[in-house]
């Protein structure tokens, strides 16, 4: 390996949102940094099962309801 291209690569800990704490090898901060978490997969919708946004409003939707009544039929 090169010298001094590399970033460094240290031990922080996670935090995550219910409060559990683990400690990982990161490039994030500095040694001993404690890096706290919005979402994880203990507060996602994806992994808790909750109400998914992309279904709600995405482009395909937004199109539906413009012009949902138009059609090429006679």
């Amino acid at each position: 390996m090169k010298a001094d291209i590399h970033p460094d690569y240290h031990t922080i800990t996670v935090k995550m949102t219910d409060g559990t704490e683990f400690q990982t090898r990161s490039t994030w901060g500095a040694e001993g940094d404690v890096l706290a978490l919005d979402i994880d997969p203990t507060s996602h919708p994806a992994w808790t099962g909750g109400k998914q946004q992309v279904s709600e409003g995405g482009r395909v939707a937004k199109f539906n309801q413009r012009f949902g009544g138009l059609s090429l039929k006679k």
